[in-house]
């Protein structure tokens, strides 16, 4: 019997050792090719060169841009929503950021907008975090920033209100109903999938650059945590909870009013603390379509290179997202009630404060002579002299050696490979991962593509996502798994991982163009840093979820703790490993086109042009596509992986 289990024992180990020599004969002839037809078939363009299709997108946007005010479609539909939703945004601006109704300063001024703010505060999240959210505002204020405060608030409670009222009716349904569930959970998976900017540049096409297209494209992309954490909430609550409802002669109304909403109010509020989130992340990247604010003056400091403003205006965005997070974060916990006496009290203070503010000038208009925005950005300048002038050795040497060693070599293999060479590796190494299926979606990606004119630009920045995502995962596993394994770290690490999620993506950008200046690898690091909290998290989940016994199994029979990491909590987490590798892929693909703005260059230069070149918007469109195209590649690629080695 022993001489029957042996080969049995030992197949899956030879059928494994042989996979990995496919694979590694794959990558060899690769090289092999690679070397005898460099630069052979790239289907190379130039940065001002268009293709067929480039031209006729062009061309549609003029067809669309001449027929905007005489088709019915445009007259009675599109117009029509862009009118309503401008005016909505309009109307929010006029009373807390933008001169209105013939006065010089807006209805409410910045001493009523602070005291609404800490009045709402202390109502749902009690005094401390109501001190945190007077002092974030006024801070904003000192900053020289509050106008451009009030606009990316204004745009952010636009959208976050809009996508509330579509996101939770329709969570509602999904929670109730399983069809419903299924027909919207692929939905949401490929919104959530698809990178902010993306909606950017179809928008346009059809409501035009402005506050209205940034607003529609934060809601859209805003809309899903509600829709998603609503239906989990509702079916996380217990049925016996509802069978007891239902048994008491409750209808299906009721016990939806009743007993459904309140037993899932705390869940329903994480998910409007994740569209809020959500919203004032993408606010910020649709300055790239003039939407107004913060998010304005970071994109215009990045591309003439002051560093001094975009960091004042950067830390602006962190703290307005700080406030928010926090606020609905502590909303969404038990807390003690606050006294009758506290709350009317506030809500006095705040009427008066808003009465003061209407007016009287000096509580309507922050004071420019009061500020600490100018040090602020006089301080970050000097900074970056002093790290450009002191440290160049140490960032110089570092950035060399990544490009050197990972980004130039891989880059220059799928950039100066023929396309066909290329497509073909790709299919096969699809192959051998997820099987026929993921070869097929493969090949339709690798077509589409080629289709978008746009090959080696492609390539370019799937080399970059791929540099990048290495090195998340190196620093996913190296904090990861010291977070699972140390209470203590987990302690310490977490909350500062919580935090710098909470940042959109422009805020990043910021330290490593003071470090590192513009370049592709100032792009690629602060991708790295961007997407690393959500890698690290999940790995050190998963660490965690290693069975104590198991490990204490291995400890026991001798193992170093090394040993016990390498050859039993990584190979047994190797499902979060995975999905810690498909969300750092998606978030690094989030951050290309702001790595445009610091000279990434490729797919993210093209979307940039296309925004603010009008000749370039067909590119620009064509290049958000192909940047789609890659992600729903690497993601159906990482999932297949996933479900391989979780089987």
């Amino acid at each position: 019997m022993v001489a029957v289990a042996a080969p049995r024992q030992l197949l899956p180990r030879v059928l494994q050792h042989r996979k990995s020599l496919i694979f590694a004969g794959i990558v060899l002839a690769w090289l092999v090719l690679w070397m005898v037809f460099r630069n052979v078939g790239t289907l190379a363009l130039g940065a001002a060169d268009l293709t067929p299709l480039h031209r006729w997108i062009n061309d549609v946007n003029d067809a669309v841009g001449a027929s905007r005010n005489s088709n019915p479609l445009f007259l009675y539909f599109f117009n029509e929503i862009r009118l309503v939703i401008d005016e909505f945004v309009t109307f929010i601006q006029a009373m807390i950021a933008q001169p209105s109704f013939g006065r010089p300063v807006p209805v409410i001024g910045w001493l009523g907008v602070v005291a609404i703010a800490g009045f709402v505060s202390l109502a749902v999240a009690g005094w401390r975090i109501a001190l945190l959210a007077v002092a974030g505002f006024v801070f904003l204020g000192l900053q020289g920033l509050w106008q451009e405060s009030m606009d990316t608030l204004s745009l952010t409670l636009a959208a976050v209100v809009i996508s509330l009222l579509v996101g939770i009716p329709l969570g509602i349904w999904a929670g109730l109903s399983d069809r419903a569930n299924r027909i919207l959970t692929p939905v949401l998976d490929f919104m959530q999938t698809m990178p902010t900017f993306v909606y950017l540049a179809p928008l346009t096409l059809f409501f035009l650059i402005g506050p209205a297209s940034a607003t529609i494209a934060t809601l859209i992309y805003a809309a899903p945590p509600a829709i998603r954490i609503t239906a989990h909430a509702i079916r996380s609550v217990p049925r016996n909870t509802v069978e007891a409802s239902e048994s008491l002669g409750a209808t299906r109304n009721q016990t939806l009013v009743k007993v459904l909403l309140p037993s899932a109010r705390k869940t329903i509020v994480l998910g409007i603390n994740q569209t809020i989130m959500a919203a004032l992340a993408m606010v910020t990247i649709a300055a790239l379509i003039d939407a107004p604010g913060l998010g304005k003056t970071v994109v215009k400091a990045l591309q003439t290179l002051d560093v001094g403003t975009a960091f004042n205006a950067g830390l602006a965005i962190v703290v307005m997202a700080i406030v928010l997070d926090r606020v609905t974060t502590a909303a969404a916990s038990e807390r003690r009630t606050l006294p009758r006496w506290a709350l009317f009290g506030g809500l006095g203070i705040t009427g008066v404060c808003v009465y003061l503010s209407y007016t009287y000038l000096w509580a309507a208009e922050f004071q420019s002579d009061v500020e600490i925005g100018s040090a602020i950005r006089t301080g970050a300048t000097a900074v970056t002299d002093w790290a450009q002038d002191s440290l160049p050795v140490i960032t110089d040497g570092f950035k060399d050696f990544v490009t050197l060693a990972l980004i130039n070599p891989l880059q220059a293999l799928l950039a100066e490979s023929p396309w066909f060479l290329v497509a073909l590796v790709i299919v096969a190494l699809s192959f051998m991962i997820g099987g026929v299926r993921s070869a097929i979606v493969s090949a339709v990606c690798v077509g589409l593509l080629i289709a978008t004119g746009l090959w080696q630009d492609s390539m370019i920045t799937l080399a970059s996502t791929l540099v990048a995502t290495i090195m998340v995962m190196a620093l996913g596993i190296v904090v990861g798994v010291w977070m699972g394994r140390s209470t203590r770290a987990d302690r310490f690490i977490r909350p500062v991982l919580d935090a710098a999620q909470v940042m959109p993506a422009f805020v990043y950008l910021v330290p490593f163009l003071a470090l590192f200046s513009a370049s592709r690898f100032t792009a690629i690091i602060a991708a790295v840093v961007f997407a690393a909290p959500v890698a690290i998290k999940i790995i050190a989940d998963g660490i965690r979820a290693v069975s104590p016994a198991t490990v204490e199994a291995s400890t026991a029979l001798g193992s170093s703790s090394w040993q016990t990491i390498v050859k039993v909590q990584l190979p047994m987490a190797r499902g979060a490993l995975t999905l810690a590798a498909n969300q750092g892929l998606i978030y690094v693909l989030s951050m290309v086109v702001v790595g445009g703005l610091v000279g990434a260059g490729a797919l993210g230069y093209d979307v940039v042009a296309g925004f603010s070149q009008g000749q370039l918007y067909g590119k620009g469109l064509a290049a958000g596509a192909a940047i789609v195209v890659l992600g729903v590649m690497l993601d159906r690629l990482t999932q297949a992986a996933a479900k391989r080695w979780t089987n």
